[in-house]
């Protein structure tokens, strides 16, 4: 593995200081999210070019202060630091292979969604070219950035991180979470997770509030305070799963799977589809036919982490 080995990622012998290096930003990518996180580098005083693969985007951009570049090298070559927000890994390839010459000493920060084995391929294309390498999971809307609300994480060679902070934290919450390459992308696969579940728990309590004739807006005004609370249990669980030991006095998997039943039973009796707590019964079914019943309910991890032994 050579010395720009995705996993260590180096920096690149020509690597700015911080005084230097946070003077100018490049922004590859004008759609929703790339013109938000143009705009936030702008307002922050930075010295900022756009480029975009199909040209019209960057008008008020342009407007605001930044500099629309005519070609891809040319916006690349404008900066220390390159944020790369396009569609997908492929896309990212197709753009820059004509162009990846032109990254040698600048710090690639990648604002698209990858996969952990994504993140490791371009990190060691690009480390071939003597370029630098920050993985970035983007936990925001587009009307979020610049705000504190906006959680970035970003993994890589710390050095780079530092010397490019202030930059990156005009989108947001800033933190580095690893030197491997892959780990941010851990952490927004990871969240997406969560949110996604939450959403289909919502979108499920909806349906069945409505056969009573309860608008989903009405619901959503007492989902939200209850979903709140219930994060407060979030830390209580983690120490379960920590720890490795499930033993409870409360609430057992055998008490919680009555629970499910009981939606299930509602829900078809309502006329809408039982699926959603059907799925999440048959993960604690898992740990109960392994003998776990009287465990605590946050066993179910168990039959995600280890399918294998369910």
């Amino acid at each position: 593995m050579n010395a720009q080995s995705p996993d260590t990622a180096q920096s690149p012998d020509t690597a700015q200081s911080p005084d230097t290096a946070q003077s100018s930003v490049t922004v590859l990518g004008l759609g929703t999210m790339g013109r938000a996180l143009a705009t936030a580098f702008v307002a922050g005083g930075r010295t900022t070019t756009v480029w975009n693969r199909t040209p019209g985007k960057a008008a008020e951009l342009v407007a605001a202060g930044a500099t629309e570049a005519a070609d891809l090298a040319t916006a690349i070559e404008a900066s220390d630091l390159v944020v790369v927000c396009l569609f997908n890994k492929d896309s990212v390839r197709e753009a820059l292979a004509p162009h990846v010459a032109s990254l040698a000493g600048r710090t690639v920060a990648m604002l698209t969604t990858f996969t952990p084995a994504d993140a490791r391929e371009i990190a060691g294309w690009v480390g071939e070219h003597q370029a630098g390498y920050l993985g970035a999971a983007l936990m925001a809307t587009p009307t979020m950035i610049g705000q504190p609300e906006a959680q970035l994480f970003y993994s890589g060679p710390e050095d780079l991180f530092e010397t490019h902070r202030e930059t990156l934290s005009l989108l947001g919450t800033s933190t580095h979470v690893g030197a491997e390459v892959g780990t941010s992308a851990l952490y927004e696969t990871s969240l997406l997770t969560g949110m996604y579940a939450m959403f289909f728990g919502f979108y499920h309590g909806a349906a069945l509030i409505r056969t009573g004739g309860v608008p989903a807006k009405e619901f959503a005004a007492l989902a939200g305070p209850w979903i709140r609370a219930m994060t407060g249990s979030l830390d209580y669980a983690a120490d379960f799963i920590d720890k490795g030991d499930y033993t409870t006095d409360v609430q057992s998997l055998v008490f919680n799977r009555s629970a499910l039943d009981h939606i299930a039973h509602v829900s078809g009796d309502q006329g809408i589809s039982p699926e959603l707590p059907s799925l999440l019964r048959e993960f604690m079914d898992r740990q109960i036919r392994a003998g776990h019943g009287a465990d605590s309910a946050t066993r179910a991890y168990e039959s995600i982490a280890r399918p294998q032994q369910g």
